[in-house]
């Protein structure tokens, strides 16, 4: 089991950690270390978990950091839904209380099932990204709605 790599830089605010990784049977790098770059010149805190990870250790990272505004997996080779088959165990366990976010390649084969989007929806993923560009504006509106006050109780 790897060790969850701690990040120095302290949060702006309590809710500015992402989680990001690779799903379990996934080795590209590439994109995983490109996003986790973009993601802290933008000022996030990123605990990367890298390739290959399985949803254990996303829920190990979820636990031991606090703060964490959303657990962001890419999968390229297109299987996510194999990968992510714990995912549901881990969300009815509220091991993963924060949302899920997936993006990528997320079917195998150059025809697309148009039933996949639903099915990794039903696994517990929260957002689903088709392009790279949605992901900052998705994390900073998650980032609004956490830190949005308290409506006041009625007396």
């Amino acid at each position: 089991m790897r060790g969850v790599p701690a990040h120095t830089d302290s949060p702006e605010s309590p809710h500015d950690v992402v989680v990001l990784g690779v799903t379990a049977s996934d080795a590209h790098a590439v994109a995983n270390q490109l996003i986790a770059h973009d993601l802290r010149a933008e000022g996030y805190t990123v605990i990367n978990l890298g390739v290959c990870t399985p949803v254990s250790e996303f829920v190990r990272a979820v636990r031991e950091n606090t703060g964490v505004l959303a657990v962001v997996i890419g999968s390229l080779n297109g299987h996510a839904h194999e990968d992510l088959r714990d995912l549901p165990a881990a969300r009815a366990a509220g091991q993963l209380p924060c949302p899920v976010v997936l993006g990528g390649n997320l079917s195998v084969g150059s025809t697309k099932d148009p039933g996949a989007l639903d099915r990794l929806h039903r696994l517990g993923v929260d957002h689903i990204l088709t392009e790279l560009s949605d992901l900052l504006p998705l994390l900073r509106e998650l980032a609004r709605r956490t830190t949005r006050p308290p409506l006041p109780r009625a007396i």
